[in-house]
């Protein structure tokens, strides 16, 4: 594909962050920021480090919370839905 030129304003901190990249890198500083688009395109819709910490932290937290139940009880819950399902729902407790 052949390129595009581009005309972005960006602050300085983020132009000193691509001028240091390129030195370091020894890259230019376009292809810094073609990577660094790269990456970031790469990363969308998934969680980042800090997001899956944190929902792992919840799982930890409501886990616990479930209440234990007998086998048998939920299996019996899970035929009556299941039943219910076919009946086309379950009853209401709300009077109509």
């Amino acid at each position: 594909m052949g390129a595009v030129k581009v005309t972005f304003t960006l602050d300085e901190a983020t132009v000193k962050r691509i001028e240091t990249a390129s030195q370091r890198l020894a890259l230019p500083k376009s292809q810094v920021v073609r990577e660094a688009v790269h990456d970031y395109y790469e990363r969308l819709g998934k969680m980042s480090e800090q997001e899956r910490k944190r929902m792992l932290r919840v799982f930890d937290e409501v886990i616990p919370r479930i209440p234990a139940r007998p086998l048998n009880e939920v299996r019996r819950e899970l035929n009556e839905i299941r039943l219910a399902r076919q009946r086309g729902g379950r009853a209401s407790t709300v009077d109509r």
